[in-house]
């Protein structure tokens, strides 16, 4: 079986990052597994999820790496912060959270 991933934010306001989230991720979670965490699957035993903790909130962060990312900065429900890219032919688009935390998306620059 191939590994499954568990990416975590940790957030202050889960009601707040749900929103963020689901408009980013352009779904709502698939899962609430209790009143402090939400979770979105975003490929075949692959995870997102946020859970509150004010205390830890801010200070997490991600990578996902997709084949088309301008595909989902297209579809994405709201505008990176930033967009770099570097010289080994990767862009990264980074996107971050009301608390701050970076969610970041990569791909390779397409061919032309």
């Amino acid at each position: 079986m191939p590994p499954a991933l568990f990416a975590g934010f940790w957030v202050s306001d889960l009601d707040a990052a749900v929103a963020w989230y689901s408009r980013l991720l352009g779904a709502d979670p698939v899962m609430r597994p209790n009143d402090e965490e939400a979770v979105w699957e975003i490929a075949e035993d692959r995870f997102v999820y946020v859970e509150r903790a004010p205390d830890r909130a801010g200070h997490s962060h991600a990578t996902v790496f997709l084949d088309d990312l301008d595909a989902f900065l297209t579809t994405a429900g709201t505008a990176p912060t930033t967009v770099e890219t570097y010289e080994n032919g990767v862009r990264k688009a980074i996107f971050r959270d009301p608390d701050g935390n970076e969610f970041g998306v990569g791909g390779r620059i397409s061919p032309r």
